[in-house]
């Protein structure tokens, strides 16, 4: 970057690849998301105010660079999912712990994209909600509403409701209380 703002972006590599893997759901299109958010970060780098949180400000080009692509290939996300289910049941089960980390993680992977990055920025990246909102580029309420239904849909799971229920987006059947049954 210019020598009057040097940045030192390494030390975000590690958050930057964890949070693009937990989007992409895959190894190699989360490197090269990666590698396209410092691609973008340094052509916008006029744009970081000095003094801004530089993790928060690589985390939300990440983001937006993900949103940007996945409108692009709406259609290739399916295939993505097929593969992603494909490759954890073709792991082999060593112990029951194993198992069980790879049914979470699949019900992890299952919840809607705008859970599954604000639980991963909160949960994974220890972010604090402010942070994760901004890096989001939404409310901190719309972040913590998004928090408080990816963590119900990973206890329903817990429950033995399965991920299928997460998957198909169905929610529980919810009855009317008050007011009129019509």
């Amino acid at each position: 970057m210019d020598d009057g703002k040097r940045m030192d972006v390494v030390g975000f590599l590690g958050p930057l690849r964890r949070y693009a893997r937990a989007l992409t759901r895959d190894e190699s299109q989360a490197e090269d998301l990666v590698q396209d958010t410092l691609v973008r970060a340094y052509e916008r780098r006029g744009s970081f105010r000095l003094g801004g949180n530089l993790r928060v400000w690589l985390l939300s080009i990440l983001h937006n660079t993900f949103i940007d692509e996945r409108r692009r290939r709406n259609a290739e996300s399916l295939r993505i999912e097929q593969l992603a289910e494909i490759a954890t049941a073709e792991l082999p089960a060593d112990q029951e712990s194993r198992v069980r980390f790879q049914q979470i993680r699949q019900a992890f992977l299952y919840l809607p994209d705008e859970q599954r990055s604000a639980l991963h920025l909160v949960a994974v990246e220890g972010l604090s909600y402010q942070e994760a909102a901004a890096a989001l580029g939404i409310p901190t309420g719309t972040l913590m509403s998004r928090l408080g239904r990816a963590r119900a849909a990973l206890r329903a799971f817990e429950a033995g409701q399965g991920p299928l229920q997460i998957a198909t987006g169905q929610r529980p059947n919810l009855r009317v209380v008050g007011g009129s049954h019509e």
